[in-house]
């Protein structure tokens, strides 16, 4: 359970903040780049949540922003190679394969694409290419911070996947790809 009864603790004032299990690090910790990230990514799934959605779609993007949630406090704890007193809140591969079958849904939904994708199209179509893309980075950020560190592998392919399906939704909210922007390779050379 969480409590918080002040937001403001003056701890970080020098530049560091507490992890999970109580380490203080840098803020600028590939660890804290990695949770700040999902945080961001969380955050433009707001975005998209305040737009006109698709019922189906809004329940899945609620969910996948409690998944963000949990897949912050996995990263916000580092493995160890003694077993916790109490079970640590990990990413499972469950969730990456619930990822796997919306994606499948989605594509069923979508015409095969002849050309790369322009993001654009409806403002949700367009929020939802900015998750996507803040997806991407995230991903790259928790791979650097696996470079260093132990982390659960499933974190970083959930948020493979969920990149995936971003992209996805994103053609079904540009008319199930009728309306998706397609990019004509040097449209614009010499003009």
């Amino acid at each position: 359970m969480v409590y918080l009864n002040r937001i403001y603790t003056k701890t970080g004032d020098d530049g560091t903040t507490g992890l999970g299990d109580g380490t203080r690090v840098p803020k600028t910790h590939p660890r804290i780049v990695s949770y700040g990230g999902v945080d961001e990514l969380n955050s433009s799934l707001g975005v998209v949540l305040s737009g006109e959605l698709p019922g189906w779609m809004s329940e899945r993007l609620t969910r996948i922003q409690n998944d963000l949630y949990d897949l912050g406090a996995d990263l916000c704890v580092p493995e160890s190679g003694s077993a916790p007193e109490t079970p640590r809140l990990r990413i499972s591969a469950d969730q990456v394969v619930r990822l796997e079958g919306w994606i499948d849904e989605a594509n069923e939904r979508l015409t095969p694409l002849t050309s790369f994708v322009l993001p654009a199209g409806t403002a949700a179509a367009a929020h939802l290419h900015m998750a996507r893309t803040i997806c991407r980075r995230v991903e790259i950020d928790v791979l650097h911070l696996a470079e260093f560190e132990t982390i659960n592998p499933q974190t970083h392919v959930y948020l493979n996947r969920l990149s995936d399906l971003l992209f996805d939704l994103a053609r079904v909210a540009n008319a199930d790809g009728t309306k998706d922007v397609l990019w004509v390779p040097g449209a614009n050379r010499g003009a």
